[in-house]
This record gives C-alpha cells, sequence and structure tokens, in this order.
C-alpha cells in the first residue's frame, strides 16, 4: 500500500491569519509543529476553517522564545475533508515558523 506523504511550510508567520494548505480531498494530518522565531514569548492559534466558521485546535497556546509546540503527538491524527483550511495566526508580527505533514492519499 502506497502513501502520498505530503508537508507544506510558513515562515514567519504573524497577526494575520495564514492558510497552509487546504483541502481538495479526504487528507490524514498526522504532525503540526509551530516554532516561535521571535525574541519574545508568542501566543498562537491553529484552527480549521469549514462553511466560514473556524473549528480550533488550540487557542492562545503560548511559546517561550526558542521553543517549539506540537499538536499531534502519540500517533493521533487529524481528518480534513474537501474545502477544509488549517488556518494559523500569531498574537506577534513576524513571529512563528509552521510545518504540516500530512497523508494526501493511500492506494492499495
Amino acid at each position: 500500500m502506497a502513501q502520498d506523504f505530503e508537508r507544506h511550510i510558513d515562515r514567519v508567520t504573524g497577526t494575520s491569519p495564514v492558510t497552509v494548505f487546504t483541502s481538495d480531498s479526504d487528507d490524514t494530518v498526522v504532525g503540526i509543529r509551530c516554532a516561535n522565531v521571535a525574541v519574545t514569548a508568542i501566543n498562537v492559534d491553529v484552527y480549521i476553517v469549514n462553511s466560514a466558521a473556524n473549528y480550533y485546535l488550540i487557542k492562545g497556546a503560548p511559546i517561550p522564545v526558542g521553543s517549539s509546540l506540537e499538536l499531534i503527538d502519540g500517533g493521533s491524527k487529524i481528518i480534513l475533508q474537501s474545502g477544509d483550511a488549517l488556518t494559523i495566526v500569531s498574537d506577534t508580527a513576524s513571529s512563528l515558523d509552521t510545518v504540516v505533514s500530512r497523508i494526501d492519499s493511500i492506494s492499495v
């Protein structure tokens, strides 16, 4: 069984929400890492936009200077359906790098 792994990265996100990716099929998110690249502590929101509604994975999560936050661990997964948008935002300008790993499709 082959799997199509994909990576999405976003650099120096700030106070304007950024769509990391929009699902074009049923996708499995297997990792979300948010890294503080600022010189002060930051707070981040990560959420899914579905039909113009926001569904938070985490809201106002603090990330200290020089640290990162792993949102999916221990084998957890998040399923996004077609049209769902994974979105991130920080409370500080140019402060957040994000890496998202997902499985786009599974073939038999």
